[in-house]
């Protein structure tokens, strides 16, 4: 028996059993059976979620496929992208789909892990067993059981705040 509460909005959508949609909109998608989407989800048009998944509270996805067991479980962008079975994508994981002229593909593996505050840069393509690690940028393929850390270091300069903060600090009415 699904459960579907009033603030959700599904439109030309097809819902398998046992599905839980609270407060998000569902539009020309595919949800199969066991998945959990929401709260504040949004489907659009032509997603394809797998059985047992997890789409989570403020996730957008568009034109893509969620394999099996996949949980994007909060505050990420997928957008024309093909996942595989048992996927973590993140929060804040954001699918880079657009350069501005044409939209590209991503395309990930089973068992893959997407760290939070990840970027995607399309057209890229993620094997099985990949582990990206919170705040990557990935712009290269990465092939089969690889491990991808991609941070720069902070640089800490002491007491230099003040310089940046000046305007901030200024009252509604003085001009910055």
């Amino acid at each position: 028996m699904n459960k579907i509460d009033e603030m959700s909005k599904i439109t030309d959508s097809e819902i398998s059993e046992n599905v839980e949609v609270t407060a998000s909109v569902i539009e020309e998608s595919f949800v199969d059976a066991g998945t959990k989407i929401g709260p504040f989800a949004h489907l659009r048009p032509n997603s394809k979620i797998g059985k047992n998944c997890r789409i989570g509270n403020f996730c957008e996805i568009k034109n893509s496929t969620i394999g099996d067991g996949t949980k994007v479980s909060h505050l990420a962008y997928v957008g024309d992208a093909e996942i595989g079975k048992n996927c973590n994508i993140g929060c804040g994981v954001i699918f880079v789909n657009y350069n501005g002229k044409i939209k590209q593909k991503i395309e990930i593996g089973n068992n893959v892990f997407v760290g939070s505050n990840c970027n995607l840069i399309a057209p890229l393509k993620i094997e099985d067993n990949v582990y990206i690690c919170a705040g990557t940028t990935v712009t290269n393929n990465l092939k089969e059981n690889d491990f991808v850390v991609g941070r720069a270091r902070e640089t800490i300069k002491p007491n230099r705040a003040e310089k940046y903060l000046k305007n901030y600090h200024k009252k509604d009415d003085e001009q910055i």
